[in-house]
């Protein structure tokens, strides 16, 4: 009887370990699976170059994107360059760029090619006058209508300041200067004088932004337009020295009233242009053009562009579009 129980006693112990084993054996297991399954695969790094070339009107905002970008993903290199937005469109659709900028619509012709297009913020183009013209008070404190500036630039009937002024002693002979090379800023001037198109200006042509304001900057009695940030310098935000902005008179009333003036900065006319005082053209919207929707590193910067990059706009002297214009963009690109 006794050697019955010690036999029971034995088996009960022995099956009890081998239970306690297995569930033991179960629970490791079970919790090396599931800490398999909860892992998260690690973020790819963004890496490559972005090729951009285009409009002088975004060179200096997407200098700065870039800036910004690459310190967050410093595997990622930059290829800017500006030369109007002609080439930015020529270069996308040659396959010679990742990203062009242009600076005016984008016609159906172009994206036929397979242009594809996100707006992205919004500047103005302005005239401009030196500042040592002997009218230049008198055109601070009048402007010019529109007209006027459609019969110096397209018509060619207002030869003289004087004609311009309405100062009849006034005979000195106005150098109208142009772009020669095809941009956002003459076809956008071209359309504010009345629909015009950028060969319909008259004037000596000179290439690029810079080489337009040093024009005017360099001859008392010329006359010429400007993307606002090469028209403005980006640190005193005043006009760029040795050039003054010739206001618009746009009730035509023949003076600068107090809703008009809003040349003095950068930031007035920034202002301006996002209350809609200043007009649209010669305001503006800012493209982003690819082949095709893009893709890789190249969608996920435009992205960025349209979202975190976006608080970068107003300090470079842009203008924000509308949150609703904004995420048509978002969802063009998605």
């Amino acid at each position: 009887m006794n050697r019955k129980i010690l036999i029971t006693v034995i088996l009960t112990v022995f099956i009890v370990a081998l239970l306690s084993g297995c569930v033991d054996r179960s629970e490791s297991e079970t919790q090396i699976t599931s800490s398999s399954d909860t892992q998260t695969p690690a973020a790819e790094e963004p890496e490559g170059t972005i090729r951009i070339s285009g409009a002088f009107a975004l060179y200096p905002m997407m200098l700065k994107w870039g800036e910004e970008y690459q310190k967050l993903h410093p595997k990622v290199k930059f290829d800017i360059s500006a030369g109007g937005a002609g080439k930015g469109m020529a270069d996308t659709l040659g396959g010679l760029v990742d990203i062009g900028m242009v600076s005016r619509e984008i016609t159906p012709e172009e994206e036929e090619k397979g242009a594809y297009w996100i707006a992205i913020t919004k500047d103005a183009v302005v005239p401009t006058v030196n500042s040592n013209n002997p009218a230049v008070t008198q055109l601070k404190e009048n402007g010019l209508k529109r007209d006027v500036f459609e019969q110096i630039y397209i018509n060619g009937t207002i030869k003289t300041w004087g004609q311009a002024t309405g100062d009849t002693g006034n005979n000195d002979k106005i150098n109208v200067y142009t772009r020669s090379d095809a941009a956002g800023a003459p076809a956008t001037w071209a359309k504010y004088l009345g629909n015009y198109k950028q060969e319909d200006l008259k004037g000596v042509g000179v290439n690029g932004d810079p080489g337009l304001a040093e024009a005017v900057r360099q001859d008392k009695l010329g006359i010429g337009y400007n993307n606002i940030n090469f028209a403005y310098d980006p640190n005193t935000r005043k006009p760029v020295e040795g050039i003054e902005i010739i206001p618009l008179d746009l009730n035509g009333n023949g003076k600068i009233d107090t809703d008009e003036d809003f040349y003095g900065t950068l930031d007035e006319l920034v202002e301006a242009i996002g209350n809609d005082q200043f007009p649209s053209p010669p305001a503006r919207d800012l493209n982003l053009v690819t082949k095709g929707k893009p893709t890789g590193i190249v969608d996920d910067f435009i992205k960025w562009t349209l979202t975190d990059g976006q608080k970068f706009i107003s300090e470079s002297g842009y203008i924000v579009l509308p949150q609703d214009q904004i995420n048509e963009g978002i969802e063009k690109v998605d």
